[in-house]
């Protein structure tokens, strides 16, 4: 079983630099081509098949997977709300700056309303083993957020995956006997195309 876990495209809040957590921001134009580009880069890769996509149900999750899902001719499967953003409280919505300004650089260690650590790991550690239970036989693209699969991460390979995941962003686990072995991680090939079409 292959895992495809990608993070959304591209908002207007990404673009400012807002943190979004649970508020329900939908892509922009540039996340929507974006996801139409990973989306071809997945059709185009012959060795891998996708049997479908599942969201986390926040749009901008859930239009990027049925961008995927439509150009895969793949069923978008009902959300989980196990693999939603972090509740960030207060914070949502404020830049870095703004929230320096308000809390101070240590802002997130203060008690502002958002999920615990420890919780957001629980639910995403809860959904990939329910999914390895349940799909064993399929390979499946999981379309969730920037939070939540960087805890995800570092519940599965400690300091292993420390690297920012990206806005439309790939990574590819495979599940093994006992654990999760990681092929893909936080690849971003298929924006990088752009970017050359650009110069």
């Amino acid at each position: 079983m292959l895992v495809g876990l990608i993070r959304h495209g591209l908002t207007d809040w990404n673009a400012a630099g807002r943190i979004q957590g649970q508020s329900d921001i939908p892509l922009n134009d540039e996340g929507r081509r974006q996801a139409v580009r990973l989306a071809e880069r997945l059709k185009e890769d012959k060795g891998i098949r996708w049997d479908f996509v599942i969201t986390s149900g926040l749009k901008r999750a859930e239009e990027t997977g049925e961008i995927i899902a439509n150009r895969l001719g793949i069923p978008l499967y009902e959300p989980d709300p196990r693999i939603m953003e972090r509740s960030f409280g207060q914070a949502e919505g404020l830049t870095a700056l703004e929230r320096e300004s308000k809390w101070g650089k240590d802002w997130d260690l203060q008690e502002l309303g958002q999920e615990k650590i420890e919780a957001i790991r629980q639910r995403a550690l809860s959904f990939l083993s329910e999914l390895g239970e349940r799909y064993g036989d399929q390979n499946v693209l999981v379309v969730s957020h920037g939070g939540l699969l960087a805890q995800l991460f570092a519940a599965l390979y400690q300091d292993q995956c420390t690297e920012r995941i990206g806005n439309l962003s790939l990574t590819i686990l495979e599940k093994n006997e006992t654990s999760w072995d990681l092929r893909l991680y936080n690849c971003l090939r298929h924006l990088e195309e752009i970017i050359e079409e650009m110069k």
